[in-house]
């Protein structure tokens, strides 16, 4: 898969031989975790994997795997790929292109974003200034997210969300590691562009304002998104949602604002001050349920003032994305199962 071969491209030469060896390329791998000193694990398909050195292959760790076994420092002849300080080193200037140094905002947010927008979270001695983190020393541990699109994953959800030709304000609530980055993504894009309706027709695209604070939806590398958002789509790349938000609206003109993970003070006076201004809100939140959202006294004043149409509630096992039910601004079921 292209997603894994610009992931593997990263590591020392020794390690990187290794993974193609091992066929990492053909896994949909999620996450490649890096800690000194111990096994190399990566994430794909809701299971855990480690990489026999000895053998070449990734093994799956068993559920019923021992603690020694997966620490692999039990012995001198682990079978295991064990992953040292100086492949961390070489992994972080290679991904700094030799310049670690210029990255230290990026250090500071612990994390980095490499080509394809596949993001880097970065852990390790803290540097603090005046109780603030300046930047991170000591790197010892890396964890490597893979970004996948998955276009196309929102189309069924889109006709439920427009009324008299708009989309209406939606807020997607999802437990964690559920898809609502993808999902969101894909929403953004199709409303960006514009989608295929019912008969043939199309739905106008209009322009979208993004506030990725997180380089996760669109996963900019040296300001330019990696990821589809669509041809009428503004991005604003790690910056603060709240401070974003105002940014766009005053800058940009949107018709629909997106932000991933709502949650502060600061984001819900943002998105007040978005629908004051005519604009559309594209939102998610960690959630099981609305009563979720409900208990939350922030989002509770936010969604009792009526600023969301709908509202998306996806389910907890199946694709990313899947959508369990979606209610309108009442709190009312108007579709399941999409």
């Amino acid at each position: 898969m292209k997603e894994m071969e610009e992931v593997v491209r990263i590591f020392p030469q020794k390690l990187r031989a290794l993974l193609f060896k091992a066929r990492t390329q053909t896994f949909a791998a999620e996450e490649l975790r890096l800690r000194a000193n111990r096994p190399l694990l990566m994430e794909a398909k809701g299971q855990e994997w480690r990489l026999r050195a000895d053998l070449g292959e990734w093994e799956r760790v068993e559920v019923s795997a021992s603690a020694s076994a997966l620490s692999g420092l039990n012995d001198d002849i682990s079978p295991y790929y064990r992953v040292s300080s100086q492949d961390i080193r070489d992994a972080l200037e290679y991904m700094s292109r030799y310049s670690l140094y210029a990255f230290d905002e990026e250090l500071r947010q612990g994390f980095l974003t490499i080509p394809g927008g596949h993001r880097v979270g970065i852990a390790g001695q803290a540097v603090a200034e005046k109780s603030s983190v300046r930047t991170l020393r000591n790197i010892s541990f890396l964890n490597i997210r893979v970004a996948r699109e998955v276009k196309g994953c929102a189309s069924g959800l889109l006709p439920w969300l427009y009324q008299e030709g708009a989309i209406g304000s939606t807020l997607i609530i999802s437990p964690p590691r559920c898809g609502k980055t993808t999902l969101l993504r894909d929403l953004i894009r199709q409303v960006s562009d514009g989608w295929a309706m019912a008969e043939g027709k199309k739905e106008k695209g209009v322009t979208v304002g993004v506030v990725d604070e997180r380089s996760e939806l669109g996963a900019c590398y040296q300001g330019v998104p990696q990821h589809d958002l669509g041809m009428r789509t503004d991005v604003l790349d790690a910056c603060p949602k709240a401070e974003g938000i105002m940014m766009l609206i005053r800058s940009m003109a949107p018709r629909v604002v997106a932000v991933d993970e709502i949650g502060s003070r600061e984001d819900m006076e943002a998105l007040r001050y978005g629908i004051n201004c005519g604009c559309r809100i594209l939102a998610t939140v960690h959630g099981n349920s609305l009563e979720d959202v409900f208990n939350k006294p922030l989002l509770r004043e936010l969604a009792e003032s009526g600023v969301f149409a709908r509202y998306v509630l996806l389910a907890p096992q199946g694709p990313p994305g899947k959508v369990s039910a979606v209610l309108d601004g009442e709190g009312r079921v108007i579709c399941r199962r999409i």
